[in-house]
């Protein structure tokens, strides 16, 4: 199983294009020890010339059309790209769909809530049903573990299996409020498990902390890429001076009481790798005390181009 960060930022990328935070203004500067990030898109291939999405980024086609590996072949219309899997309904996660509207028939797994509410309230989704034959939505089950067959059904095994698992979090504000009480709440955001050869990848870049199994997921697993988005719970009051926390906003922060630093204390065996970190973290600058703490606990931070085996 090959896993590649096309995309390591949260929403926005880093810089954000309006922000003028000190991480921002330090890296435009080039007084600020880091590099720059497009919002977060993972791919993984089971094998070779096939590819899955997790999620679908608002960076996708720049980050498709930079890797030779997701180019089409020369004269045919053609992707080695057969599926994607959605985690929520975060913009964030779901606006590089409109990427993938060329006619191109794919594979679009999601929770059913997740599924409606992309759906039922926005019109403009209706573009992904022009192929023919059309985006196919397929519904992920929680607990369920289930073959991902590929584009190339007579490829040789080993196979790649998924799970989603329920992470407690909530729908975004732009689900309508009719719509909303028709959802079940433990399907807005979900973590994927992937196993292949015995080994097993967690993608959970949307992480609540809510409740246990997300923790047992993760000490099970060989690799895990996790919610890296803010350092302290307090991240954008500091820098705005208000706003919600990150535990309001559904980010279980890294550092303090119950950060993920202290909930994963005991997964030293697990290659912890974080991702969706925001313009305002201070671990984006690899000279700050923040990104030493990481690195002394065991935890990489991803960037874009960084690539995985298991």
């Amino acid at each position: 199983m090959r896993i590649k960060v096309l995309g390591s930022a949260a929403g926005g990328g880093f810089p954000q294009w309006n922000c003028g935070c000190s991480n921002c203004s330090r890296l435009r500067a080039g007084t600020l020890k880091g590099q720059a990030r497009s919002q977060t898109q993972v791919a993984i291939s089971p094998r070779a010339g096939e590819w899955v999405l997790l999620n679908a980024s608002p960076d996708l086609r720049h980050q498709l059309v930079e890797n030779p590996e997701f180019a089409p072949v020369a004269g045919f219309r053609h992707t080695p790209i057969s599926t994607i899997f959605l985690t929520n309904t975060d913009l964030d996660c779901v606006l590089g769909l409109l990427h993938l509207r060329e006619f191109q028939p794919l594979r679009i797994y999601a929770t059913d809530s997740v599924r409606r509410a992309l759906t039922e309230e926005n019109s403009f989704l209706r573009a992904l049903e022009r192929s023919n034959p059309a985006v196919a939505w397929k519904t992920l089950r929680l607990g369920e573990s289930f073959s991902v067959d590929g584009i190339t059904p007579a490829a040789p095994r080993p196979e790649l299996f998924c799970k989603a698992v329920s992470l407690g979090g909530k729908f975004p504000d732009f689900v309508g409020e009719r719509l909303r009480k028709t959802l079940r709440d433990e399907e807005a955001v979900v973590g994927m498990a992937f196993s292949q050869n015995n080994k097993k990848c967690f993608f959970a870049p949307n992480l609540p902390g809510h409740g246990e199994d997300w923790k047992r997921e993760i000490s099970t697993s060989d690799m895990a890429l996790l919610d890296g988005t803010f350092w302290t719970d307090e991240e954008l009051i500091g820098v705005r001076g208000s706003g919600p926390t990150a535990r309001d906003m559904g980010h279980l922060p890294l550092s303090g009481p119950g950060g993920l630093l202290e909930e994963l204390r005991g997964t030293q065996n697990v290659r912890r790798v974080l991702i969706h970190l925001n313009n305002t973290n201070p671990a984006l600058d690899e000279e700050s005390a923040p990104s030493r703490s990481l690195r002394d606990a065991g935890f990489e931070i991803a960037y874009d181009g960084m690539e995985l085996e298991l």
